[in-house]
């Protein structure tokens, strides 16, 4: 089992968070803002990832350092948990239909960081309590701390929720494919990934 534990702590945020690569999508996340608690729920149960997640964040200032902060701490206990890396597909990748809207997601845990996050919403300022402009933020966050390729690109969508939830959908999917495991040997030429 592909395990691991991570604890944050700063001025701003106070997170603890263990993740689980094999698990079954179970879920126990509170950061304190809803609307994020429900995306990284949606992760967590459509890429068949356990998580648990607890943060306590500086949220009379705003979102930002919570969710920063989280996406920091998760992408940490994904590439401690990945290890060497050894036996993993490695790429990912995944069209995902959320009603109206459709999401093209793409990652290569190569170990070089680059985030493309080609995602607009209609109204920009807030979903549910999250503000809007904090998912590029999160992503931002976990490709830094778990050194990866990562692609979004928004094909359509109107409707500010169904576009956050097919994010958060098609990175799950892609997640899962690139994590999973086919053989024994690091997926490169270079002999380290």
């Amino acid at each position: 089992m592909r395990i691991s534990t991570t604890e944050r702590k700063t001025n701003e945020t106070d997170i603890s968070l263990t993740v689980n690569l094999d698990g079954k999508g179970v879920y126990d996340i509170n950061t304190g803002i809803g609307f994020f608690d429900h995306m990284l729920e949606q992760f967590s149960r459509h890429g068949g990832f356990d998580i648990t997640l607890k943060c306590s964040g500086d949220l009379s200032v705003d979102g930002h350092h919570t969710v920063e902060d989280c996406g920091i701490a998760l992408g940490t206990a994904f590439c401690k948990a990945l290890g060497d890396k050894r036996g993993i597909v490695r790429y990912g990748w995944a069209v995902l239909p959320m009603d109206e809207a459709l999401i093209l997601c793409a990652a290569d845990l190569s170990g070089r960081d680059y985030l493309n996050f080609d995602v607009t919403f209609p109204d920009e300022y807030k979903i549910g309590d999250m503000d809007a402009e904090l998912f590029k933020e999160f992503f931002l966050a976990f490709v830094r701390a778990c050194p990866m390729s990562l692609h979004f690109k928004k094909l359509y969508g109107e409707n500010n929720h169904h576009v956050a939830e097919g994010v958060f959908k098609a990175f799950a999917k892609t997640m899962k494919a690139a994590v999973s495991i086919e053989g024994d040997s690091l997926p490169t030429t270079k002999g380290v990934l």
